[in-house]
């Protein structure tokens, strides 16, 4: 049954409630959560998680490659060697992104530096 409108959709939700969708599309009725307990044993197993400073270089790392292939992107479509602009734009605006991103969350740092360095002792 295909929504072709607001009055399709409204006749749509009227004529089905949420057990009549839960069955159609086989999925299981919620069951009450069943919390399970932890073994300690198996917090041994765990593998290191990586600290703030590498997981922050591996992203600048990330944004680095992104700016390089945007800037191999451009060169190539401006040397002629592509001819797809859609593809270069991409490349340029995931790097621009990520760029973007990578700033604000230097700000974040360095604002929660400076919190920190305001605490008293």
């Amino acid at each position: 049954m295909s929504i072709e409108n607001v009055g399709s959709m409204n006749n749509l939700l009227s004529n089905y409630n949420s057990r009549d969708w839960v069955k159609s599309a086989d999925l299981e009725i919620a069951q009450p959560f069943k919390p399970e307990v932890l073994d300690p044993g198996k917090l041994d197993s765990v593998a290191p998680t990586k600290t703030f400073g590498e997981v922050l270089a591996q992203s600048i790392g990330e944004v680095n490659r992104l700016q390089e292939d945007a800037n191999l992107a451009m060169q190539k479509l401006a040397t002629g060697k592509s001819k797809n602009l859609h593809e270069t734009m991409l490349a340029v605006e995931r790097a621009d992104i990520a760029f973007r991103t990578m700033n604000q969350v230097r700000l974040k740092v360095i604002d929660a530096y400076r919190e920190v360095m305001k605490m008293q002792v």
